[in-house]
């Protein structure tokens, strides 16, 4: 499914359309953003998704969500590049995830938000695909209004 969701993003990046660098409000981010976030976001879950092959209950970092925002320049990246970039990281992250044995899904590690709390390997992919999902419809609210 991150695959999947993967593509619809990157199409969604292929418009030429102003709508994908427009904020709606100022605190709200634009597409463009949203999926530099998600990008993002499947490279950083991979990660902690080896730590906790790795490692005991391992403590995952948070990801400075908005300060990564402004520091990476998400609102100037090209479109196009996000939509490569995130097939890839979809494809990363997704193989990190086959590769998990029955037992590897229920590995633990501490996740930063909204509290350091204890998490499993499968929460922490149907928390992330459930991200996925979330922001592909708010890029789809933005730019089909």
């Amino acid at each position: 499914m991150a695959r999947e969701h993967a593509v619809e993003y990157a199409d969604l990046l292929l418009t030429d359309s102003p709508k994908l660098r427009r904020r709606p409000r100022a605190e709200v981010w634009s597409p463009l953003e949203y999926a530099c976030h998600m990008r993002d976001v499947l490279l950083l879950q991979r990660e902690r998704a080896l730590a906790a092959r790795r490692m005991t209950t391992p403590e995952a970092t948070p990801m400075g969500r908005d300060e990564r925002a402004e520091h990476d320049g998400y609102a100037d990246q090209r479109p196009s590049d996000v939509g490569r970039q995130i097939r890839d990281a979809a494809q990363l992250f997704a193989n990190v995830l086959e590769r998990l044995s029955g037992d590897d899904w229920e590995r633990t590690l501490i996740f930063p938000y909204p509290e350091p709390q204890e998490q499993s390997l499968r929460w922490l992919a149907l928390h992330t695909l459930h991200e996925l999902r979330h922001h592909l419809l708010d890029m789809h609210r933005q730019l089909d209004t």
